[in-house]
Parts: structure tokens; C-alpha cells; sequence
């Protein structure tokens, strides 16, 4: 997979994206990685990417211009290189408007082969970016952020991790919360016995079949306790 991430601080999502897991991936060659700083399709010496929004109200808005122009010329980087036919870009807003990001929604972006992500700032961009360009206008939840970089990286982790060979074992990815709609078992590890408070028996018994069974009712209890949105 080949991800291009559009921000106006490339710092904020490049250390953590070179780190662990994600490190990794891009040494490993499962994902292509590039973080690229949106002033650099501007055509002005000041290199300006936002002006104030028609109809007044306070803040800056992205201008198009910047953004249509990055999109394009990023698309067609794959258009020109790649040889596997119908080869297309998906490109996505990180925007508190968006639809709200989940782990199925992850898994679905998983499956494409190039992501184009644009991160909003100021109070936000030009509507026609929306409009005409965007595939996908996601939100990570039900909060603002000052930037969309912060949102382009959580995004970014969340989809990669599903990718084949990212991580140690293809049953971890199957196993996390939400994964089927349950939040996962709580873990244990050594020692057994700490401060008095000790790991349930069942863990230690070395029976599969009632180990998984604990597992799957721990899941749905915890689900019940702290996401009812879910359990429903």
C-alpha cells in the first residue's frame, strides 16, 4: 500500500508514524510512506494556504487551489507508475464533519492500494474540496482537534496494522476490540500472583476450549460495562 499524507506540519505525523510497529512496516516494505507539507504547491513567495471565508465569521479556511493541485499530481504519480489495472487513488479529509472512523471502516481502507489523506486546519477547507475531490470525510470521534495531522496518524496506525505481515501474528489483528463487535478479554501476565491479586485460575489451567469460552464471556461483559452502545 502507498499512503501520501497532505499536512501543513509534516513533524506531527512523521515521529510517531517512524516508530514500532509502523516503523517496521516501511522498512519491511508493506507500506510506502510519504508525509509531504501542503505550501509546497503553492505558486505566491509566501507560500499562502488559507484566506478568510466568504461571508465573514472568525478564522481562515483552506484555500482549494494547494490541495486540488497536491490530490492531482499525486494521483498521477500512481496513474504513470503503476501496472495493475484499475489501479486508483482514495482520497480522504480528516474533518470533525466527517463520518465517524471505526474498525470496520479501517479494515474496508485496508483492502486499497494508494490513500491520498488531506489534513484539515484553521476551521477547515474550502467546501469544493469536499464537493469535487474527496472520496472519504472521516472524523476519529466526537471532539475537535487543532489539526488534522493529529486524526492522519491514528488513521494511518489503524489501517496499517491490519495489513498482511505488519504484525507478529494475523490472529492479533482478529482478536482486538471491536474486531466482532466486542471489546477485547482483559490479559494477564507473570507473576501469577501480585500483591495478592492473582490471575484466574482458568488462564492457568492450560484447557483451551475453556480458556476461549472465559475469554468470549469476559469480552461481553466488559463490552456491557463500559461500550452499552455496542452491546445493543
Amino acid at each position: 500500500m502507498k499512503i501520501d499524507i497532505l499536512t501543513l506540519f509534516p513533524e506531527i505525523c512523521r515521529t510517531p508514524l517512524s516508530e514500532s510497529i509502523m516503523k517496521r512496516a516501511q522498512e519491511n516494505g508493506i507500506i510506502d510512506l510519504r508525509i509531504h507539507n501542503l505550501r509546497d504547491w503553492t505558486k505566491d513567495k509566501h507560500h499562502i494556504v488559507d484566506d478568510a471565508p466568504f461571508g465573514g465569521g472568525q478564522g481562515m479556511v483552506m484555500k482549494a487551489e494547494p490541495i486540488f493541485a497536491a490530490v492531482e499530481e499525486l494521483r498521477g504519480q500512481i496513474g504513470e507508475k503503476s501496472k495493475i489495472e484499475n489501479r486508483k487513488s482514495k482520497i480522504i479529509l480528516m474533518s470533525p464533519a466527517g463520518h465517524r472512523f471505526d474498525q470496520q471502516m479501517a479494515a474496508q481502507l485496508s483492502q486499497e492500494s494508494h490513500l491520498i489523506i488531506i489534513c484539515g486546519h484553521y476551521e477547515g477547507v474550502d467546501h469544493r474540496v469536499v464537493e469535487h475531490l474527496v472520496d472519504f470525510e472521516i472524523s476519529i470521534g466526537d471532539y475537535v482537534l487543532t489539526n488534522g495531522a493529529i486524526a492522519a496518524v491514528v488513521l494511518v496506525d489503524s489501517i496499517v496494522r491490519l495489513l498482511p505481515g505488519t504484525l507478529g501474528h494475523k490472529q492479533s489483528a482478529d482478536d482486538d476490540s471491536f474486531s466482532n463487535d466486542l471489546l477485547e478479554a482483559p490479559q494477564y501476565t507473570r507473576p501469577a500472583d501480585f500483591r495478592g491479586w492473582k490471575v484466574p485460575e482458568v488462564l492457568l489451567s492450560g484447557n483451551h476450549g475453556e480458556i476461549a469460552k472465559w475469554r468470549n464471556e469476559q469480552a461481553i461483559k466488559r463490552t456491557r460495562e463500559n461500550r452499552p452502545d455496542l452491546f445493543r
